[in-house]
Formats: structure tokens, sequence, C-alpha cells
């Protein structure tokens, strides 16, 4: 008889911007060598992955990362006391020091998970990245942290038009202008907090690596992929798979310098030199991280079975010429399980 393991999922958000837990949880349900009871963790009640009951057999909110460990701890204690909890796999990044922060205790309690040291975490973050590239031997487009959008004025000293502005966790935008970073610096700002990443514009073709590291440097999973549609965040709408000799053997070179534990995204834009260029490193699984799943490397599956310690193989082929189109349609769904779970926090 197969195992059977209880495994809880965040990012269940299905927006413009979507979150990677609905894709995660499909390739672990996808799985043929263990079954599993899929607990999703929310922070709203309108993420639609609540009401997906084919796929998530319960869901719990959990507290937004700006409340601490504390309250998080407190709350996973309850869960886990319910649940009988086997392995947590967060998908944001906001969240993950929280979490890489808690490792000891939820393996004290017999939950497992999978993630990167908090040096590594911090090591690549945007703010970062410059320093990042120049230690692992990386090209990377210049880039600087500001705290104020008074700053912005004096950023022609080092930057030309266009440039773009980054949030410390997420959103990106391409500014043309100093008006226009200024507005943009105020957008992300009020969403994400502080510094903002001002970062030079590299034009050419954007290319994205699904990835999966052991810990110990060596590359368990490696799938890259050319965006064919971006919405206006930047985000693949579409996507391919594709042969790239190159990309895989940056891949291979960031794993094994930084021995890398978990799961990663390397977004790359390809300049008219044909020059690789890493835009920035995101310490999670990605949102399109099925495509991966359909071209024969399940990455999901591989980090529950990393995270419980077993021995997992590496893949070392996928399928070329694999697309995903993300679409989107309405569920319907009862004001009752909205106001269970707005209620009790629990569905």
């Amino acid at each position: 008889m197969k195992k059977k393991y209880c495994i809880a999922v965040t990012g269940l958000n299905a927006i413009d911007s979507p979150g990677p837990g609905i894709s995660v949880i499909r390739g672990i349900r996808d799985s043929k060598d263990f079954d599993c009871r899929i607990i999703g963790f929310a922070y709203e009640s309108l993420e639609p992955g609540i009401y997906m009951h084919d796929i998530i057999d319960k869901t719990y909110q959990i507290p937004y990362p700006s409340s601490g460990t504390d309250a998080l701890m407190e709350r996973l204690n309850y869960i886990h006391a319910t649940e009988g909890l086997d392995v947590i796999i967060p998908n944001f990044d906001a969240e993950l020091y929280s979490f890489i922060k808690l490792e000891p205790k939820l393996k004290e309690m017999g939950i497992k998970v999978f993630l990167p040291t908090l040096e590594q975490f911090e090591e690549r973050h945007k703010v970062n990245l410059p320093k990042f590239g120049q230690k692992y031997n990386i090209r990377v487009p210049f880039s600087r942290e500001i705290f104020s959008s008074n700053e912005i004025y004096g950023l022609s000293k080092d930057f030309t038009y266009p440039l773009v502005v980054k949030g410390k966790y997420y959103d990106a935008y391409i500014a043309y202008s100093a008006e226009q970073a200024i507005n943009y610096f105020g957008k992300i700002s009020s969403k994400w907090g502080l510094p903002i990443v001002i970062q030079e514009f590299i034009k050419g073709t954007e290319y994205n690596v699904i990835g999966l590291g052991d810990g110990k440097g060596n590359t368990i999973a490696a799938v890259p992929m050319r965006k064919q549609y971006i919405t206006d965040k930047g985000k693949a709408w579409g996507g391919i798979t594709i042969e790239d000799k190159d990309l895989l053997k940056i891949t291979d070179s960031f794993l094994s310098q930084t021995k890398w534990r978990g799961g990663f995204e390397l977004e790359m834009m390809k300049s008219p030199k044909n020059e690789y260029f890493l835009l920035e490193i995101n310490p999670r699984i990605p949102a399109w991280v099925y495509l991966a799943v359909g071209a024969g490397q399940n990455i999901p599956e591989a980090v529950v079975k990393l995270a419980l310690g077993e021995e997992v193989e590496p893949f070392k082929t996928y399928q070329t010429g694999k697309m995903f189109v993300r679409y989107s349609w309405d569920m319907i769904v009862d004001l009752d399980d909205f106001q269970k779970i707005s209620t009790f926090g629990e569905l």
C-alpha cells in the first residue's frame, strides 16, 4: 500500500498574478508513489483555491507574515493538532522568512519543510544581486536600492531611461521618465515597503528556469522556458519549454556554488548579443511549475520526498516544445462557504 501524507500548501490565490499553490498541488496529486491529504493555507477569504474542493481537502486561514512568527506558530500548533501535518510547502517570498526561522520547531513537531537556509535566502535578495553576481560570476544588470522618491532625480548619474523599478518582494515596472519612476515608487512602496530597487533595463527576450537543488550542490531538476505571453505585470501567461545548454549550465553553476536547498526560479534576459543576464532569483517554486510536471519533471513531488528525507534521483531529461497557456474561469460557490472561512478561519 502507498503511504499517505498530510501536506499543507500556501499560495492559493489565482488572480492575474497567481500564486503557485494550485499548480504545486496538481503536481503532488499526480504522484504515483504516495497518496495525500491536501491542506490549504490561505490569507484572505477570497483566494480561489479555498473553494476548489476537488483538489484541496480542507483550508485554514493563517496570519499574515507581518504578524510575526509567534502568531504563525500558535496557528500551526492548532492546525497540526487537528490534521497531523507531515509537510508544509510555502510558496510566497514574503512568508519564507517565517517558515525558515520556524524550521527547527516544526521539525520537533514532526513537520518537515525543504527550504533554503536563511543565508541563502538573504544573499539572493534583489538589493544584494550585484554582490551575488560578482561572488558567483553571474552576469547581472547594474542596480541600486533607494529609500526615498527624492533620490530618483539623482539616478541620471548612474542610469539612463528606461529603467526598471522593483519592489523588494514583488512587482516590477519599466519607467521611461523620472515622473513615471516616482509614480511606480509610490505604488510599490505602499504595497511592499522599502527599499525600492532601481535596475538597469536590459532589452532582449525573457527566459525563466525552474529548478530544484538538494542542498548539497546537486541539480535535482531544471527546466528552461521562454515566455510566450506576458501580462502587464510581467507575469508569464503562456510559455514553452526549450532546449538551451547555456541556461542549464548557468543553473548548474548556481546550484553547485550556492548549494541551494529547495525550489527556485531564475529570471533571465537574453540580450541581442546573446548574453544572459540574471534579473532576479525567486526563492520558491514559481506559479508555472505544472509546465515542468507536464514536461517530465515533477518538482512538487520531489520536494515532498526531499522534505521527508528520501533519496531523489536527479531528473536527466525533459520534453521540449511543451507549452502552458493560463486561463481563468468563474467558480460558483455557496455564500455559506465564504461565511465559514471568514468567520471561523477554516473550511
